[in-house]
């Protein structure tokens, strides 16, 4: 199957490997569940998702063989989220991988039986999720997404690349404890960069376009879309940043790839392929309890080039000879 042929038989809301293809097979069948915050017409959601399926196969879990994925596409919304809960864990699987915190915890409420594997959860100790990083000690583990200290690194990249910015409004989703988090390190950074921040909170959208459009026409201006911030709302702050001539620094590469001006953060491809890791442990016995929480080992920096010509900004060299990735 190639790589087109893999990424369509993902999108849909819910893929699940053909029964009949199924009950050919000598081998037991596996199933592992995958409950994803992404549109499932999201680029970047599906190719997050194919470097799972594919560290899978390197591991000898072969769809139609002995592995059935069943997979859901939450959308960032919270009541679909929950209704793919109960649909996933309704299906008894050996495993579930839980992308964000809008997904891993209504999965715990569900359930305490069920292995869970989540990804890019900033602070799962402080969210309940684990007992502590080095031992879970529950039916879930995984891979953190960030330290708080990285929020103060995300202002720093501002004010290098748009040394003007004397204002800078922080998009976070206040329904997560660690958008608070990141909002504290931010605070206590920007006095002795000159920066005064306020917080814009994500609900929804309107509420997104009415506070940066609120928050705009002053002068010297800037954004920093924390972690956990909504990625669901990430083509409309791009917009709007663009709109209003904001530069903003983002804390994933999707951000960038959909015209963001710079991003600061974790390899997310990556973690899921680790992710693999943990499911294949799973599925070979070990216990989530057992497994400790992995910090990111890999962090990208991302700048777009275009973006920053359209702002008026000059990327200083020393910035550019650090980028992992220029789009130009």
């Amino acid at each position: 199957m190639n790589r087109r042929d893999f990424i369509t038989l993902l999108g849909g809301a819910a893929a699940t490997w053909p029964l009949a293809a199924r009950a050919q097979q000598r081998e037991p069948m596996r199933r592992i569940g995958v409950l994803m915050s992404f549109a499932a017409d999201d680029p970047a959601g599906q190719a997050r998702l194919l470097a799972f399926a594919q560290a899978l196969a390197q591991l000898g879990w072969t769809d139609r063989r002995n592995a059935c994925i069943d997979i859901r596409w939450s959308a960032g919304d919270p009541e679909r989220a929950r209704r793919y809960v109960a649909e996933l864990v309704a299906l008894m699987p050996d495993v579930i991988l839980a992308h964000g915190s809008l997904t891993t915890g209504p999965l715990l409420q569900a359930t305490r039986a069920v292995p869970i594997v989540f990804l890019q959860i900033a602070d799962p100790v402080g969210a309940g999720f684990v007992d502590s990083l080095a031992r879970p000690g529950g039916n879930a583990t995984g891979f953190s997404s960030f330290e708080y200290a990285i929020a103060g690194k995300w202002l720093e990249l501002l004010k290098e690349i748009a040394p003007g910015v004397k204002r800078v409004a922080v998009v976070r989703n206040v329904g997560i404890a660690a958008g608070l988090g990141q909002f504290g390190a931010i605070q206590a950074s920007a006095p002795s960069l000159g920066v005064e921040v306020s917080p814009i909170n994500v609900r929804d959208a309107g509420e997104v376009e009415r506070a940066i459009t609120a928050f705009a026409p002053s002068p010297n201006g800037g954004l920093i879309v924390v972690a956990a911030a909504a990625t669901i709302y990430r083509k409309l702050i791009v917009t709007l940043a663009a709109r209003h001539r904001l530069p903003a620094v983002y804390p994933d590469d999707m951000f960038v790839t959909d015209g963001g001006l710079i991003a600061y953060g974790p390899d997310r491809a990556d973690q899921f392929r680790r992710a693999a890791g943990y499911v294949d442990r799973i599925l070979k016995g070990e216990k989530p309890a057992d497994l400790p929480v992995q910090e990111p080992t890999k962090y990208e920096l991302v700048i777009n080039l275009k973006t920053a010509k359209a702002l008026g900004l000059e990327v200083p060299p020393t910035l550019l000879a650090r980028a992992d990735e220029v789009i130009e």
